[in-house]
């Protein structure tokens, strides 16, 4: 009799310690129940988890987010990324090629902190979409000169173009009349993304003297 209470102890703790784990013998015509196979489900302690947006505010294209050096997905200005995380300090970063902007946040309970780069981005691309701007130019004896500056801070490559004009005027060698005129061009990059370059178009101008020239101006862009 001394064993029984022993072994009954075991069998009570067995069963305590491994829970549904229950074998069933069929009988007769009793079906057998077919448990379904366990899923994993990440476990986390109530009451130490925040929330955390990440958001590019109104820039052009998809952008890889990391927090900590691990990939969490892609953000967009159609499509913020919003988590849960425990409780703790994280780098946030978000990529447009080359370029990364970093940021760290601290995530508490019950609160929601949101990391937005896109003025970072901004700043470091020069634009919050693709853009062309004209950043110089200069007279050289009877011939203009324009830098014409092309952003794209897509993810993607962009070839982008645009249409310059520049009015003028100058004095006619032979009536030593003053002559309006207006100088045009074309000027097309392929911009790698997110990245800018410049271009230089020259307009050489009709024969003359003392010229004068107007700021120049970009009267159309394309971008695909």
């Amino acid at each position: 009799m001394q064993l029984i209470v022993p072994c009954a102890l075991i069998l009570v703790v067995g069963f305590l310690l491994v829970p549904g784990c229950v074998t069933q013998t069929k009988t007769g015509n009793d079906p057998v129940n077919v448990s379904p196979s366990p899923t994993f489900t990440r476990f986390t302690v109530p009451g130490t988890e925040g929330q955390l947006k990440i958001s590019v505010g109104g820039l052009t294209g998809d952008y890889p987010a990391f927090i900590d050096n691990i990939s969490v997905g892609i953000v967009s200005s159609r499509s913020p990324l919003s988590m849960t995380l425990l409780e703790g300090n994280y780098t946030v970063k978000v990529c447009c090629g080359r370029i990364c902007e970093q940021e760290k946040v601290a995530i508490t309970f019950g609160k929601q902190r949101t990391v937005d780069v896109s003025e970072q981005l901004k700043k470091d691309l020069g634009s919050s979409a693709p853009a062309v701007q004209i950043v110089g130019y200069f007279l050289n004896t009877d011939r203009i000169t324009i830098d014409v500056e092309f952003i794209n801070p897509t993810p993607q490559p962009r070839t982008m173009s645009a249409e310059v004009s520049c009015g003028y005027s100058y004095i006619e060698g032979r009536s030593y009349n003053r002559i309006g005129s207006i100088a045009q061009g074309h000027l097309s990059s392929t911009v790698n993304a997110c990245d800018r370059t410049t271009e230089s178009l020259n307009f050489d101008l009709a024969s003359g003297s003392s010229y004068l020239y107007e700021i120049p101006t970009i009267t159309l862009v394309s971008s695909k």
